[in-house]
């Protein structure tokens, strides 16, 4: 349906304006009635070369290429087309046809500036309005998503913020532990120790233990030195 309304905007061209590439445009024009879109595109680029502000040749261009996927050289000629043109008729088709391939491409912003021109110049055009109204919708809706993906990523980067600020204070309070604990150790082992307390009977064990070593080291001491003293007698008997 919407290429049926480009291709019927363009076929009526002709008879609204005097233009020198009559002849190539209506070669275009019989050739696409026909269905031979490489033909027709062979006539309207031999029109265009031979008057680059032909109108009608340009609005024909892009509707073969934007029939052959070509949106984007579609664009470009109805571009051009548009800034050819100086009457109403040629104002609205050039208008319509940017608009009808900005939709196609999902060109939001493009489509409703297109068609809301289109309706300042036929504001009875229906077709332009249901247009518009789509693609205005269309734009809200595109804007909504990325309002919303916005907020997602922002959401995300604070949460990504809060997380690292999180870390580090917990790196922070780790490394503050382990100084705390590390002082307590060096303090620790700057005290001195507390003398282990013994009761008075272990005491007297003890003192016991010592009296009787002193006595075994007395006793072996006064044997060695009687042995030698017993000796040194035998020697002098000799």
């Amino acid at each position: 349906m919407k290429r049926l309304i480009v291709i019927m905007l363009i076929l009526s061209a002709l008879p609204m304006s005097a233009q020198v590439d009559r002849k190539e445009v209506r070669a275009g024009n019989r050739a696409f009635r026909k269905g031979d879109a490489a033909t027709a595109e062979l006539e309207y680029r031999k029109a265009v070369a031979k008057d680059s502000t032909s109108v009608a040749g340009l609005n024909n261009l892009g509707v073969v290429l934007s029939g052959k996927g070509d949106k984007q050289g579609a664009a470009e000629s109805f571009g051009k087309a548009l800034k050819s043109s100086t009457t109403p008729q040629d104002l609205i088709r050039s208008s319509f046809n940017l608009g009808t391939v900005a939709i196609d491409t999902q060109n939001w912003q493009e489509a409703v500036k297109d068609f809301r021109n289109v309706l300042l110049m036929d504001p009875e055009n229906m077709v332009a309005k249901e247009r518009y109204t789509y693609a205005k919708k269309m734009l809200q809706n595109q804007q909504q998503d990325q309002d919303q993906n916005q907020q997602q990523n922002q959401n995300q980067d604070q949460d990504q913020d809060q997380n690292q600020d999180q870390q580090k204070d917990q790196n922070q309070q780790d490394q503050q532990d382990q100084q705390n604990q590390n002082q307590d150790q060096d303090q620790k082992q700057d005290q001195p120790q507390p003398r282990q307390q013994i009761s008075p009977q272990q005491a007297q064990q003890m003192l016991q233990a010592v009296q009787s070593k002193e006595k075994e080291t007395q006793d072996k001491v006064n044997k060695e030195k009687a042995a030698l003293l017993k000796s040194r007698q035998k020697e002098k008997n000799w």
